[in-house]
């Protein structure tokens, strides 16, 4: 009689809630790390424009890339995944204070609200900030890399 153990859907509650860090950190990650990818492709000089015609010196747009490159790859790994989280909660702040301030209370037509996918952004990195990584991470559940 042989037993043979197999993994399935996580049984405890505390696996279940370190699944759950996990997906919410990739997903606002990957999405995120997307977004950094474009701009080291094509430059943040259209970004330097925006941020110069605010008032804000267009060398700040480099600021960007280490919210949507450098955070989001901590966040992936789960490495000091709180800072990381806090960084694109910043950027998230930053861009909507001087780029989507006109929207924030706009509605699309269909009655969502025009940065909703901003708003995930941010709240979603707002939660891995206060969550952590959980224990399916390179810093580990109480690790003092997380």
């Amino acid at each position: 009689m042989s037993t043979t153990t197999t993994r399935s859907i996580p049984t405890t509650a505390a696996q279940g809630d370190d699944a759950g860090k996990l997906v919410l950190r990739l997903a606002i990650g990957v999405l995120v790390l997307l977004h950094g990818i474009f701009k080291l492709q094509h430059g943040v000089g259209f970004i330097s424009g925006m941020l110069e015609k605010a008032g804000v010196p267009g060398v700040v747009a480099y600021g960007v890339l280490v919210g949507e490159v450098l955070a989001p790859l901590l966040l992936i790994a789960g490495l000091f995944t709180r800072a990381g989280a806090a960084i694109i909660v910043i950027n998230m702040l930053v861009a909507f204070a001087l780029v989507h301030r006109a929207d924030l209370f706009a509605l699309t037509s269909q009655g969502g609200w025009a940065l909703e996918l901003q708003g995930l952004y941010l709240f979603g990195a707002l939660a891995v900030m206060l969550l952590g990584a959980g224990r399916y991470s390179v810093g580990g559940a109480q690790g003092r890399l997380n």
